[in-house]
């Protein structure tokens, strides 16, 4: 069978690009507000009638354009952005391909009418073949009205969810534009009723009116540079992580894009910090040289290809790493915990599931503490400021030998206070109290703890194998007939992580040394736990991709557990810990491990100053 080969119709050519650029009314909308931006717009208004399907009109205060280059703009591949292969590779606005409008107007009964300052009056285009430029009314800038979209292409039309679906993917387009042009102002309306007004103003203020103050509250803000290479936003923290990564906002040069590689390198920043399936939440500008920037990969264009994507993915990846995993240098974690979702976890510390049994869940490990815990006042009397200097001066550590004892002359909390303050008290034997500057801090003991550990053995393991602490008396316990036997089997590789474990018979293994760092937990929990993980899982798997789990694991059983009553001094040598341990605010299952609540907070609630 033969086939003529024919030109096809400068239309249907239109119509074909349509089906790329113009998927949804959503697609209309972020093409025509990147040309607006793109003309210098300070403020921009989208209207939109039927979720965009009846109508979308964007209007601009841009540079406008010239009455006769209107329908020049109309044309396929026509566009003012770029001239050159050389203007194609440094490619510094968001609309170039100059395909945008003419597919729509392939698609839509489309008008154009616009104003250039200077001139007597605007010029209006309708896109219809044959039209003429007519004079119009317009103050300036630009205005662009598609009405019936798909009106002769029904069966695409056929394809678009309803009304309200589609709006709500048009709002999200003016979104991600809006988020990353806070100097311009936007108005949204739809079905003639404003839904979003954004104002002109900073960066911050524009997160927090579209991504919310609750976001803001929770995120750190980040802002590195390396050579041409630049990173600044707000990186949310692992309490305000997401069942879908719907709150995951990423620029490259100003432009929105999904890129795999970026979001790879953040989910590892991540990795320590989330639990399970729950995505981190941010909003991220990456600044690069574009002519190492491929922007032209997607007809959406919301892919890049990186000429030195290997650098660009350790950039990011290092530079969120290091603002999420700094120390803690007096910030304060706010939690909402009305809406904020973690692990279930039991109240002896341990995250709930099958991986402990109840018996050894409430078992009470071998730690060394004191036998006296905090004092407390007695009903009556009154904590005045000397009396409150004199009870933490007491619970501070003594000074080195030669080194001056800190004077405080201000009243409480105003000066040498350190990020978490000073222990106050314990609370059901779970929460530590303490106070700093700011207000009152609240301190899950256990998550605390099982940071710190985790972070210790993660430095030590890569550092050298563990060091053992041999037990002074080896703790026996039952054993099934696997366990005896993968206990023997890896003998080599659990002394490598700092055990020593030996059968005493067929139901029974001992264990005579644990890692140093992990002493004062319960040995039999220590060894059940290793022995679980070794029966699945290879050494040599247990020590590259799973070895954060398996640290994660010792780490949970070797923290402190609740009901633990500690002494001041103790508490406080936890905080001091806290403050020196980078990711501290977060344990290992992405749980906060501590909160604040301000004076200010406590003020509105008791209604003081009222």
């Amino acid at each position: 069978m033969s086939a003529t080969i024919q030109l096809l119709s400068d239309r249907l050519i239109s119509q074909i690009a349509a089906g790329e650029v113009v998927e949804r009314p959503a697609s209309v909308v972020k093409e025509l507000l990147e040309n607006a931006l793109d003309a210098g717009s300070s403020a921009i208004r989208v209207q939109l009638e039927e979720g965009g399907v009846k109508l979308i009109r964007v209007s601009d205060d841009g540079c406008g354009i010239a009455p006769d280059q209107l329908a020049l703009a109309l044309t396929r591949h026509a566009t003012s952005k770029i001239a050159t292969l050389a203007d194609l590779e440094r490619v510094g606005t968001l609309g170039f391909r100059g395909e945008a409008l003419a597919s729509i107007a392939a698609v839509a009964h489309c008008t154009l009418t616009s104003r250039q300052a200077g001139t007597a009056h605007a010029w209006r285009l309708a896109g219809e073949a044959g039209a003429l430029p007519e004079p119009a009314a317009l103050a300036g800038g630009t205005v662009v009205e598609m009405r019936e979209l798909y009106y002769n292409t029904p069966a695409r039309r056929k394809f678009l969810k309803s009304d309200a679906t589609e709006f709500a993917q048009c709002s999200e387009a003016l979104r991600r534009i809006a988020l990353a042009h806070p100097d311009v102002a936007f108005t949204l309306s739809h079905n003639e009723r404003v839904v979003l007004h954004l104002p002109r103003g900073d960066a911050e203020a524009r997160a927090g009116a579209l991504l919310g103050e609750e976001f803001l509250a929770q995120a750190r803000p980040i802002d590195i540079q390396a050579g041409s290479l630049r990173i600044h936003g707000q990186l949310a923290l692992p309490a305000y992580s997401r069942s879908r990564g719907d709150t995951q906002y990423c620029y490259v040069n100003g432009r929105f894009v999904r890129d795999k590689l970026l979001a790879h390198a953040l989910r590892q920043a991540y990795e320590d910090l989330l639990h399970g399936s729950r995505y981190p939440a941010y909003c991220l500008f990456v600044t690069i040289d574009p002519s190492t920037v491929d922007v032209n990969v997607h007809p959406q264009k919301t892919e890049v290809r990186f000429r030195d994507s290997r650098a660009v993915h350790q950039f990011v990846f290092q530079a969120a790493q290091r603002v999420l995993g700094n120390p803690l240098v007096g910030t304060a974690p706010r939690v909402d915990v009305e809406t904020a979702s973690f692990p279930r976890t039991d109240h002896a510390g341990g995250v709930a599931g099958p991986a402990l049994d109840t018996s050894e869940r409430h078992a009470t490990p071998a730690i060394a503490f004191h036998s006296s815990y905090q004092p407390a006042l007695q009903l009556g009397e009154r904590l005045d400021d000397a009396r409150y200097l004199a009870f933490v001066q007491a619970a501070r550590p003594a000074p080195a030998d030669g080194e001056a004892p800190p004077t405080d002359s201000a009243p409480p909390g105003e000066q040498h206070t350190p990020p978490l303050g000073y222990a106050i008290g314990q609370l059901h034997g779970i929460y530590i109290l303490a106070q700093n500057a700011q207000g009152l801090v609240v301190i899950d003991m256990h998550a605390a703890h099982e940071r710190i550990l985790y972070e210790k053995l993660k430095q030590a393991l890569a550092e050298a194998p563990l060091a053992a602490q041999r037990l002074l008396i080896p703790a026996v316990f039952s054993a099934d007939e696997v366990d005896i036997a993968t206990a023997e089997e890896h003998r080599d590789d659990l002394q490598r992580l700092g055990f020593d474990l030996a059968p005493l018979g067929p139901r029974q293994l001992a264990v005579r040394s644990v890692p140093a760092l992990l002493q004062a937990a319960d040995p039999t929990a220590l060894a059940r736990a290793v022995l679980a993980e070794l029966r699945e899982h290879q050494l040599s798997e247990l020590l590259t991709i799973r070895r954060n789990q398996l640290l994660g694991n010792l780490a949970c059983q070797g923290a402190v557990r609740a009901r633990r009553l500690l002494t001041l001094p103790e508490m406080n040598a936890l905080l001091r810990q806290m403050e020196e341990t980078a990711r501290a605010d977060h344990c290992n299952h992405g749980r906060p491990t501590w909160m604040t609540l301000t004076l200010a907070d406590l003020d509105r609630h008791f209604l003081r100053g009222r």
